[in-house]
Formats: structure tokens, sequence, C-alpha cells
């Protein structure tokens, strides 16, 4: 296993839920920096899923003068109040609903991380909906506005683990409707800024990683429970989702009309689940027993641009290794929402 080089802070595991979220949500001074750039209030729209609380977090910590709204239909009131009580406003609103759509507040820049996968198999109209409407009553309402959209590797085909992952310059070829869904919201997106010189980013994000969730913690819950792994979707990226808030927040600078900044925000190493497994397992004081051949292609992006968008580094996987254990060691909270990153279809 390929270790990155150090990151920024301590590597000290977290010990707690609000130990990881302050983590989660430590801005760097070059993100203080960048965001510098791109003065103005930000508006988050799909705030309240997994990863939106803490890049919310963490726009506000890099500049506490700053208006930073996060709008959500706020299933779980406790995420909206801790927001607030860190001194970002929140705002409740369907997206779908065209007219909340255009009540939202005007804002100099904004982060869209709307989208639904998960259940596209037993719904597909509603992940359509999501993917690709929302998009286009959002893309019209903020045009102009300086733009993040997030999407998914899932656009990319499968590719060989030799060859180092999918790149910004390949052809999307998507796999099942949930794959479709995302290159929709990208060419809806596209297609309006085109129209009205918006400065768009498009960010694929491929399996960003908290400790509540997240590849390496499939793989240790599976472990811990005496369980097989699969090995045959044999190779992954993974990247701290700390890492994976300030490399979005950043993509705001890049942003560019009118053809889109396009990056892949993933883990810089082709990292094999075999590997991984027997190191997790290692630092659990268990043993894994793997089953499946291994095959030669799988989901994979090559995330070498995003080092453009800051010099950071990169939390090392040996670190987020060690941190996955010691959090499944701790009975650390789960959010119990598999990646299922071993599917190969499609089908979500």
């Amino acid at each position: 296993m390929t270790v990155t080089a150090g990151a920024p802070g301590d590597l000290h595991p977290p010990a707690s839920d609000e130990a990881l979220e302050e983590r989660l949500s430590r801005p760097s001074a070059s993100l203080t920096r960048q965001l510098a750039a791109v003065p103005g209030d930000i508006v988050i729209l799909g705030a309240g899923g997994k990863m939106g609380p803490s890049l919310a977090r963490m726009a506000r910590r890099a500049d506490p003068t700053r208006r930073i709204v996060a709008v959500s239909r706020w299933s779980d009131e406790r995420v909206a109040q801790r927001l607030r009580d860190d001194g970002v406003e929140t705002h409740r609103a369907d997206l779908l609903d065209p007219r909340a759509v255009a009540a939202l507040p005007d804002a100099a820049n904004l982060v869209f991380m709307a989208g639904q996968k998960f259940g596209t198999s037993d719904s597909p109209a509603a992940t359509w909906a999501m993917n690709a409407t929302v998009p286009a009553f959002v893309a019209e309402r903020y045009a102009a506005v300086r733009t993040v959209v997030f999407s998914s590797g899932n656009v990319y085909p499968l590719s060989r683990a030799s060859d180092g992952g999918s790149r910004e310059t390949d052809p999307p070829s998507p796999v099942g409707e949930y794959a479709f869904s995302c290159l929709a919201r990208e060419r809806i997106f596209t297609a309006a800024a085109a129209r009205h010189r918006t400065p768009l980013a498009i960010v694929r994000l491929n399996y960003a990683h908290d400790l509540r969730y997240g590849v390496l913690t499939d793989l240790a819950t599976r472990i811990a429970r005496g369980e097989t792994v699969s090995r045959t979707m044999g190779f992954v990226n993974v990247i701290w989702q700390g890492d994976a808030n300030r490399l979005s927040l950043a993509a705001l600078a890049h942003a560019t009309a009118t053809d889109p900044f396009i990056v892949n925000l993933a883990g810089r190493e082709t990292l094999r689940i075999a590997d991984l497994a027997h190191r997790i397992a290692a630092a659990l004081g268990m043993v894994v027993q793997l089953e499946g051949t291994e095959a030669a292609d799988a989901l994979l992006s090559n995330a070498s641009r995003s080092a453009m968008l800051l010099p950071d580094p990169l939390l090392p996987v040996d670190t987020l290794v060690s941190w996955v254990a010691d959090w499944i060691r701790r009975g650390g909270t789960l959010l119990g929402k598999l990646t299922q990153f071993e599917r190969r279809d499609g089908q979500f």
C-alpha cells in the first residue's frame, strides 16, 4: 500500500462524534486563501446529507465573516440546529418544488450537493427527478452564479486497475440508471452555463470517507463480525471526507465559463481490496477470509488533476485505516449506509 504524504493537523484518531465533526470541518490556510478569491455568500443545496453539514461548517470556519446558507428538507432537525449553533444559516426547502427553488436566497456562490443514489433500482423515476429535474430548476434560479456541482465517478465505465483510473478527458460511459442520471445532471448544468455564462466546476466524487461510513468502514464492520469479504471488485479509490470538503470548496475558485472545469475528486492511489482487508484485519487483531476472484477492472478515477485545487497533502491511507479500526474497536457511531462499492452492474 502506497502511503500519501502527511496531512494537515494532528494524526491522532478522533475519539467521539464531536471530535470527528471538528476534524471533518477543519479548513486549511490554503483553502482560506482560495476562498478569499471568491467573495460573497455561499448557498449549499442538499446540505443535509452525509457530507453537507461538515462542508458547510468548513466554509464557515474558513471565513467566519461570510454568510453560509445550508439548504435541505432537514429530516433531522438536530443536524440543522447544530449548524445554526456553529454560525451556519439553515433554510428548509423541497428542491422538487419549483416555487421553493424560486424562493431560495440569493448568493454569489453555489455548491450543489442534492441528489439520490440508493433506492434507484426500486424507484428510478424518483432518482431521475432529483438528479435531472432539480438541476434544471436550480441552474436557472442561479444563472450566472459561480457554481460547484457534485457529480459521481459512476459516469465512467469500469477501467483496468493497471491503467490508473478514468481521467476527466475520457468520454463518459455510464452503467445503470443512477449513473445516467448523474451524467444528465452534468449536461443540464453545462447547457445552462453556456446560456448564462455561469462559471461552473463539476466535481466527480468517488468514495469520500467518514469514519461512520465508507469503504474501509464497510470492510471493517464485516471483518469485525467474522464475515468473509468479496474481492471481486478488486480495487478502489478512497479519500478522507475532510480532504474532499476542502477540495470541493476550493473548486469554487476554479469554476469557468462557458465550458465547465471538471475534476475527479478521489484518492490518488489505486488500492487493492484484498490488501486493505488484510491491513484492517491486522489493526483489529483479527484474520479475514476473502472470497471470489479479483477482476482486472473496477470503478476507478485518476485524481491527479485535483492536486491543482490545493497544495495540501491528503490524509495518508494508512492513517485512515488505523482511524477506522480504532473507531470500530471503540464502538463508534455508524450511519448504517453501505457504500455498495462492490456493485459492478450499476444497480443501487
